[in-house]
């Protein structure tokens, strides 16, 4: 069984997460600048078995597509291209940036620390993750 990586993608830099072989858990791994991500992915990839990937997808409050969707479609369609072997799932990302940002809080994360970006990105990664990895464990239980 691969593993799964989760993207928060950003414009600027892209937080991520990785699932250990078994799927049990998440964790984060280093933020990697937008524009060097799909490198980052295949070495990566290269090294370890991946078997897909889940996409943060913006919403409004509403649950309709953002405005960030634009900037990550293209993202996406590249991602089909070079990952054509791999499935993408798209993953409901609302709050995640806020929650990382309160969990900093709460972790006693001194202010510089709460400031840098890349932190909270990989740290929104881990939750789109581990909300991934817990809607599917409830469903399996449903059946």
């Amino acid at each position: 069984m691969g593993r799964i990586i989760a993207i928060d993608y950003g414009r600027k830099r892209s937080g991520l997460a990785v699932t250990d072989p078994l799927r049990i858990c998440a964790n984060g791994l280093p933020t990697v600048r937008s524009c060097d991500l799909m490198a980052f992915l295949k070495d990566y990839c290269s090294k370890e078995p991946v078997d897909f990937f889940i996409i943060g997808e913006p919403k409004d409050l509403k649950g309709n597509p953002s405005e960030s969707v634009k900037y990550i479609t293209p993202f996406i369609n590249q991602l089909k291209k070079e990952f054509s072997d791999k499935e993408i799932v798209m993953f409901d990302e609302r709050f995640t940036s806020a929650i990382a940002h309160q969990q900093m809080l709460a972790g006693g994360f001194k202010k510089k620390d709460r400031q840098n970006k890349g932190k909270a990105d990989e740290m929104a990664a881990v939750l789109i993750l581990t909300s991934y990895l817990e809607s599917r464990d409830f469903s399996m239980k449903l059946s």
